[in-house]
């Protein structure tokens, strides 16, 4: 279904546009990053932290040894409060995301993958190389909704094609 090679260079292309986001989110004032633009988790400040506490959820259950979030599925759009504090955490989860990518062998993608969904209320199993899947394809979707409200506010979004992710990511 995948490769390593497929994951490490989601990884990158998740380090870059994460990078990107950072550097056009610290330029806005507070109060519009917190306003509500009418999305799933409102603001854009919102959306960065679901996005972010389900990165950290994911990277967790693939490698227990990552910290899980620290707050309940339906916290998890204002975990951090601050730019500063979103953007420290982002930084070391990004270079999580990228050290696990490097560790995983083509044996690894084999398998199911259990867990328990406290937002769901449900036990599931479903093919690792799914989850991975999933856990990328999240990503691109809700920086996709980032990418939506910045364009909304009169803003340059960042460059999101993966065929344009520089070679030194």
């Amino acid at each position: 279904m995948i490769e390593p090679a497929y994951i490490r260079t989601m990884a990158r292309y998740n380090t870059w546009q994460n990078n990107q986001l950072m550097g056009i989110l610290k330029l806005m004032p507070e109060e519009e990053l917190m306003l509500d633009r009418g999305a799933f988790f409102g603001s854009i400040m919102g959306t960065i932290n679901h996005l972010l506490w389900g990165d950290m959820l994911w990277l967790n259950r693939f490698d227990p040894t990552a910290a899980a979030p620290q707050c309940e599925p339906a916290d998890g759009h204002k975990m951090f409060p601050t730019i500063g504090t979103w953007s420290a955490e982002r930084f070391r989860t990004d270079g999580l995301i990228r050290l696990w990518a490097e560790r995983v062998k083509a044996v690894h993608l084999h398998g199911d993958l259990s867990w328990y969904s406290g937002a769901m209320k449900q036990d599931y199993s479903l093919p690792l190389a799914m989850c991975i899947m999933q856990f990328f394809n999240h990503q691109t979707h809700h920086r996709g909704q980032v990418h939506a409200m910045l364009t909304a506010t009169g803003r340059d979004a960042p460059v999101t094609d993966l065929v344009f992710m520089p070679e030194d990511m």
